[in-house]
C-alpha cells in the first residue's frame, strides 16, 4: 500500500479549499492548484478564515493553525501537483472539465501517484479512462463543508485495484473521517437520495403547493432537517444540483429524475444560490429573503 505524505488538490474553491484544510490539519504537505495565483490565494484565505473560526471555538489551537497553514503551498502550474503521493481533483461538476484536467496532469505524475476525484455524481470509471492509471484512480467524495462533515464516500471504478482502495480508506480515516463504500452508479449514495429530494422540493414550489418559506419550514420542523431543501440547494449551488440531476436523468433513464423546469430557469438566470447572491433566497441584504 502506498504511503501518502503529500497531497495535491486541484481546484481552490469551496470544496478544494476544504479538502486542503483537513489535509493540512491532518499533517499532510499540501499543494493547492487553480487556474490563477489569485484563485489559489483566495482558496488559502478561505482556509485561514475557517481555521481561525476553529481556534475561536477551541477546536484547535493557534500553534496547530500556524503549522497547518505552513503545510499549504501554492502550485501555480498543474505539473507542480504531479510529484505528490495523492492528487485530488475538486473542479466544477462537469465531466469534460475533469477529464481535461486529468489528461493534462497525467504526463507530470510520479510513478506511484494515486489519483482521486471529488466528483459528487460522475462515473469514476469514465474519469479514470482519461488517465494513464485507471487502476490507481478512485472517487473520494468529501461532503460540504469539508471541515465540519464527517463522511467521505469511497467509490471504486471498474479498474481500481485493491491497494488503491485500501490507501484511500486509510487516508480518509487519518483525517478523522468516516468512510462509506459506494458502487460506481450515478450520484453514488448521498446525492442519489439527497438531490432528488431538493428537486422534488423545487417541483413543490413550481406547482404552487407551498412557498419557499413554507416548504423549508415544513421540512425543518416536520422532518427535523437542520436546513430546508431550498436553502440547502442554495448552499450547494443550484448549478451543481442541476448537474447532478442531469447525471441521474441521463445515466438511469428514469423520468423521476427529470430536473424541475424552475431549477433550470434559476440556473439560466445565474441565480445559483449563496455564491451568486441569489437563488431561492436573496442574500444581498442583512437577512436572506425568499425570491418566490
Amino acid at each position: 500500500m502506498v504511503e501518502i505524505k503529500s497531497v495535491g488538490v486541484i481546484g481552490a474553491g469551496q470544496m478544494g479549499s476544504g479538502i486542503a484544510h483537513v489535509c493540512a490539519l491532518g499533517g499532510y504537505e499540501v499543494r493547492l492548484h487553480d487556474v490563477s495565483r489569485e484563485r489559489i490565494e483566495a482558496g488559502v484565505s478561505i482556509v485561514e478564515q475557517a481555521m481561525a473560526r476553529q481556534v475561536s471555538r477551541g477546536m484547535i489551537d493557534q500553534a496547530q493553525m500556524d503549522a497547518a497553514l505552513a503545510r499549504i503551498k501554492p502550485a501555480v502550474e498543474l505539473q507542480d501537483v504531479g510529484a505528490t503521493d495523492l492528487a485530488i481533483e475538486a473542479a466544477t461538476e462537469n465531466e469534460e472539465v475533469k477529464k481535461t484536467i486529468f489528461r493534462a496532469l497525467s504526463p507530470h505524475l510520479a510513478e506511484n501517484t494515486l489519483l482521486a476525484s471529488n466528483t459528487s455524481s460522475i462515473s469514476i470509471t469514465r474519469l479514470a479512462s482519461a488517465t494513464d492509471r485507471p487502476e490507481r484512480f478512485i472517487g473520494l467524495h468529501f461532503m460540504n463543508p469539508v471541515p465540519r462533515m464527517n463522511l467521505v464516500e469511497i467509490i471504486r471504478g471498474i479498474a481500481t485495484d485493491a491497494g488503491t482502495y485500501e490507501a484511500a480508506v486509510s487516508f480518509a480515516r487519518s483525517l478523522g473521517k468516516t468512510t462509506a463504500n459506494a458502487e460506481d452508479f450515478p450520484a453514488f449514495i448521498v446525492n442519489r437520495i439527497l438531490v432528488p429530494m431538493i428537486n422534488e422540493a423545487i417541483y413543490t414550489l413550481y406547482e404552487g403547493v407551498g412557498t419557499v418559506e413554507a416548504i423549508d419550514t415544513a421540512m425543518k420542523l416536520g422532518a427535523n432537517h437542520p436546513m430546508g431543501p431550498l436553502e440547502l440547494g442554495d448552499f450547494i449551488g443550484l448549478d451543481t444540483v442541476l448537474s447532478i440531476m442531469n447525471v441521474l436523468y441521463d445515466g438511469l433513464a428514469d423520468s423521476k429524475y427529470r430536473p424541475c423546469p424552475l431549477l433550470v430557469k434559476y440556473v439560466e438566470a445565474g441565480w445559483l444560490g449563496r455564491k451568486a447572491g441569489r437563488g431561492f433566497y436573496d442574500y444581498r441584504g442583512e437577512t436572506p429573503v425568499p425570491t418566490r
